[in-house]
């Protein structure tokens, strides 16, 4: 089994910044991709931006610009970096990971951006 444990959401005033953190830990054998998810009350979970073993990046139309997606393959852990935030960001913010060929989502954390 493998786990993933977000971290890094909060509170924020509109063109503050946060880091979100994902540490994928338990039975890994393999990593391929990486990525952010989000989900705002009343809508459907949409892609944010992932990030494969390679460091190909793919961001959601949205963010490109102010997101910025890393990863730590050492330490299994993949990172977003959200600068200009407004309160259209506003959503629960998921980890998901292609690990060992299956996915893997996380428990998911709150980022709450105030105007």
């Amino acid at each position: 089994q493998v786990q993933l444990v977000e971290s890094g959401g909060g509170l924020v005033q509109a063109g503050g910044s946060l880091r979100l953190s994902c540490a994928a830990s338990g039975s890994i054998f393999n990593i391929n991709a990486m990525g952010w998810y989000r989900q705002a009350p009343g809508k459907q979970r949409e892609l944010v931006a992932t990030i494969t073993s390679g460091g190909n990046t793919n961001y959601a139309d949205s963010v490109k610009g102010r997101f910025t997606i890393s990863r730590d393959n050492a330490k299994n852990t993949v990172y977003l970096q959200m600068n200009s935030l407004t309160p259209g960001d506003t959503a629960v913010y998921y980890c998901r990971c292609y690990c060992n060929a299956r996915l893997y989502w996380g428990q998911g954390t709150q980022v709450t951006v105030s105007s």
